[in-house]
């Protein structure tokens, strides 16, 4: 907390300045009658033709982050779906309409009950689905009563402060009016972070409390890349505020001019800038925003939303497309199929697990279905000769047994189809491999670090906790001194090592990870410029005594302390 009571101090959620008036997000209360209108059975029908509604909005949502956003974002909504679908939480709403009760009185208790139980966990991975739920709920809810929680008209220029944002709070945030957002709970890796960066909103997550005391119409400034609140500011310091913001913008704008220059070091060090896409629109965009190749093709986007797994034509086809958008040579790393924990697939059910994030995930569904992977090799050799430089990367890799089972099923495929030196990597994202690197490096072609996953293994905290998300930050020392020591181990061994986590993306860590010895950053598209600036303001000197410094700091926050923020 700022000794200044004028400043509330928060997360940094969403980069960006939003200079407005507060508009205090609360929802409405939705009232509803226990005593049902009709019979169990036309009660009961109501309850599924609202189902049936919601899951139509929830596809058009999904649909709308694919159009106006980040596609890979859409996932969020493809759960939102399997959520109100929960045979548990459906049982419950059922019993209630059979003992007599509404459908919106069996729904809500349904889902405020199986809510809370969540919430109540002592796991922090279904202590954060509460939200989802509760998001899920009220849209059903809102259905059977007639309620429309989008109705509330709000002032030009609103800054929200909530409480907790829904994920559909934030996708349905109406832009040409909403400045930016602050919420008590949630971290920078929520799920409401994440669609406010890919919808350009400036956010703040786990602000100072106070925020929520605010009156509304109050005038203040919220800053994203701060993450901080300002209040009570004068005209002068208004004028300033926004004079940073037009500085920003400027830069922003001298960025883009040289996205297509190489990010080069003042002595001379090339690091390669790249993508992270979901898709060939993706791939598309990225080659306008200076992208210098593909470093993570998240294969999973082209399995989701669909009744049955995609075929091997199908798949090979996307990806001898995507490869196509690219320019002849550029890299092209296609990590395998990545399921799931938050990701499920309803053609791929997996039993419930107390904790999915420690269960079966990742590379560990292709070892429970080896002819889902098998399919995926075949398709994405048979794109090998469409211009790009195809790389292939396993997710959720603990031990080196598991590489080795993947790589053989890998190998098979490549020699029934005659195709070889595709080179093979993994994702460091689990501490072991880190831990273990230079056994790893001996046999992988290349690391590439997830450092979302990286970061809430090694610190035993889930990122979206409302509570522990704040403190889940990827430039932890200890996140650090594992990407370090990784690099090394790839670069005995004459292997690459990338990022493809958030991380890449924040400018406040690109100079440490140079420093670490990080070869190839990839980032979210509309980073890229930006990313390549930041590599070009520093020497590789400065990265390399910047990084040993970094690794050598107390917290985080310490470290974010050594790269101020070029606008500061």
């Amino acid at each position: 907390m700022d000794d200044n009571d004028n400043i509330l101090k928060g997360v940094p959620a969403s980069p960006g300045l939003g200079v407005g008036t507060i508009v205090q997000h609360r929802p409405a209360e939705i009232a509803v009658t226990e005593a049902p209108s009709g019979t169990p059975e036309q009660e009961q029908a109501k309850l599924d033709e609202a189902i049936a509604a919601a899951t139509l909005q929830l596809d058009g949502l999904r649909q709308k982050m694919v159009d106006d956003a980040d596609p890979s974002k859409a996932a969020i909504f493809v759960a939102h779906g399997e959520i109100v679908k929960d045979r548990a939480m459906l049982k419950l709403a059922k019993k209630g309409i059979e003992g007599g009760k509404s459908a919106e009185f069996a729904w809500n208790e349904a889902f405020t009950t199986y809510a809370d139980k969540l919430a109540g966990m002592k796991n922090d991975l279904f202590a954060e689905r509460a939200n989802d739920v509760r998001d899920v709920g009220r849209r059903v809810l809102g259905i059977l009563t007639g309620h429309d929680e989008a109705s509330r008209e709000l002032p030009d220029q609103a800054i929200l402060v909530a409480e907790e944002l829904t994920p559909s709070d934030t996708a349905q945030l109406d832009r040409s009016k909403v400045v930016g957002f602050a919420t008590t709970t949630g971290g920078a890796s929520s799920h409401v972070a994440i669609i406010a960066r890919s919808l350009d909103i400036p956010a703040v997550a786990g602000i100072d409390a106070r925020a929520l005391e605010i009156a509304d119409g109050q005038r203040v400034v919220l800053d994203g890349s701060n993450g901080t609140l300002q209040m009570n500011l004068d005209d002068e310091q208004i004028s300033a505020i926004l004079e940073r913001r037009d500085r920003i913008a400027a830069k922003k704008q001298a960025d883009m001019a040289r996205a297509f220059d190489e990010a080069t070091t003042t002595d001379g060090h090339k690091v390669d800038v790249v993508a992270n896409i979901g898709n060939l629109k993706d791939a598309e965009q990225a080659m306008t925003f200076g992208a210098e190749g593909v470093g993570l093709l998240r294969s999973e986007f082209i399995f989701l939303d669909r009744s049955e797994a995609p075929s091997e034509d199908e798949q090979a086809q996307i990806y001898a497309d995507i490869a196509r958008a690219l320019k002849p040579g550029q890299p092209l790393v296609i990590r395998t199929l990545d399921v799931g924990g938050d990701k499920p697939l309803p053609y791929l059910p997996i039993p419930k697990e107390e904790n999915p994030f420690l269960g079966i995930r990742g590379v560990r569904i292709a070892f429970d279905r080896p002819e889902v992977l098998r399919t995926q090799c075949r398709a994405i050799l048979k794109a090998a000769d469409a211009g790009a430089h195809l790389h292939v990367m396993f997710p959720m890799i603990a031990t080196l047994e598991d590489y080795r089972q993947a790589k053989a099923i890998f190998d098979e495929e490549a020699k029934s189809l005659g195709v070889d030196n595709v080179p093979l990597g993994i994702m460091v994202e689990v501490p072991s491999v880190a831990v273990m690197a230079d056994q790893f490096a001996k046999e992988v072609d290349f690391f590439s670090v997830g450092t979302n996953d990286l970061t809430s293994y090694t610190l035993a905290m889930d990122r979206g906790h409302a509570k522990l998300a704040p403190q889940v930050d990827p430039c932890n020392p200890a996140v650090l001194a594992l990407i370090g020591r990784a690099a090394e181990a790839a670069h005995k061994y004459g292997k690459w090592l990338g990022i493809c986590g958030g991380v890449a993306s924040d400018p406040q860590a690109v100079p440490i990870l140079v420093g670490l010895g990080v070869d190839e950053l990839s980032c979210s598209i509309p980073a890229i410029p930006a990313v390549k600036a930041q590599v070009r303001a520093w020497s590789l000197d400065d990265c390399k005594a910047l990084a040993e410094k970094a690794v050598a700091c107390d917290t985080a926050a310490a470290v974010r302390a050594l790269v101020p923020l070029a606008d500061d």
